[in-house]
């Protein structure tokens, strides 16, 4: 949606080849586009990443960060079986890797009194009860992220600077038109030029 509007595309995840192929797809659809390998826990190289996008494409202006898992299952731990071991790596998932992210271009952002940052979480980090109890340490972190964000946007009000927060609750392209990515990418493209509330929940239970 984005990037049919005019915005080029950087993209961030962690394995170059799968971005390559994104980025490839994009660019058959007539939109500048690239991708920059990074790990989101890995904060030195989250870092890199954002410098290489800003030497190709030059400076952020829209932010979006959506972190997703290898696989559920290896990350799901129930509330009785949570410890600050098992829990780490989840808030450097969601909570650190987001805090990371922003800082690479909120500066900036604030300096040009414009730009726009989205955080994206499960519908856990919203309702806990969303999820089975095995998703607890997902919950936890995903609701720290959410978190930062809200009081984030506290101290953005009144300025170009917008941020909000978009928990979903539906395991994206896992069902009918409603869970495609074409479709939530709608939401988003809504969200950014209304630039209205802190909280945009896509809820299709």
């Amino acid at each position: 949606m984005f990037g049919r509007n005019g915005f080029s595309v950087a993209l961030v995840a962690r394995t170059q080849k799968t971005l390559d192929g994104l980025a490839a797809e994009l660019r058959e659809a007539g939109i500048e586009a690239a991708g920059f390998a990074a790990d989101v826990t890995d904060r030195p190289s989250l870092v890199a990443a954002f410098a290489r996008i800003k030497e190709r494409f030059g400076q952020v202006d829209v932010m979006e960060y959506s972190p997703a898992p290898k696989t559920f299952t290896d990350a799901m731990i129930a509330p009785l079986d949570a410890t600050v071991e098992n829990l780490q790596p989840e808030l450097d998932y969601y909570l650190y890797g987001g805090l990371t992210a922003a800082q690479q271009v909120l500066p900036e952002m604030i300096e040009r009194d414009a730009g726009t940052l989205l955080f994206t979480t499960g519908g856990s980090s919203l309702d806990v009860f969303a999820g089975p109890p095995e998703y607890g340490n997902i919950a936890v972190a995903a609701a720290a992220l959410r978190a930062y964000v809200l009081k984030l946007t506290q101290v953005l009000t009144g300025t170009g600077v917008y941020a909000a927060h978009v928990p979903i609750f539906a395991r994206i392209g896992s069902g009918g038109p409603e869970t495609q990515a074409d479709t939530i990418a709608e939401l988003y493209w809504d969200i950014y030029t209304k630039r209205e509330g802190a909280e945009h929940p896509y809820d299709i239970r």
